[in-house]
């Protein structure tokens, strides 16, 4: 079971590294938003997946807290790109 816990991560990982290409190379600011958001759902992912393997409930309650900011962080984004756009 661990072994699969280890290349779970190993996944998320590589999957944090080519989210990072998008973030840098976006064309657009929406889309560099979309890679951010991605970016720390996958970080909570990361982070709930390392709890399960050690088995520290404490983690869990960081993930929680990191998915609240970054979904306020989300809204707060968009309610600034929607204000820019009106005249």
């Amino acid at each position: 079971m661990e072994t699969i816990f280890t290349i779970s991560l190993l996944m998320m990982v590589v999957a944090s590294i080519l989210i990072s290409y998008r973030f840098v190379k976006g064309p657009s600011i929406v889309d560099r938003l979309t890679a951010l958001d991605l970016m720390s759902y996958n970080l909570i992912a990361i982070i709930a997946l390392y709890a399960a393997l050690s088995e520290d409930t404490l983690l869990i309650d960081a993930a929680v807290v990191l998915s609240l900011i970054a979904f306020l962080g989300t809204l707060a984004f968009a309610y600034y790109l929607i204000n820019q756009s009106k005249p």
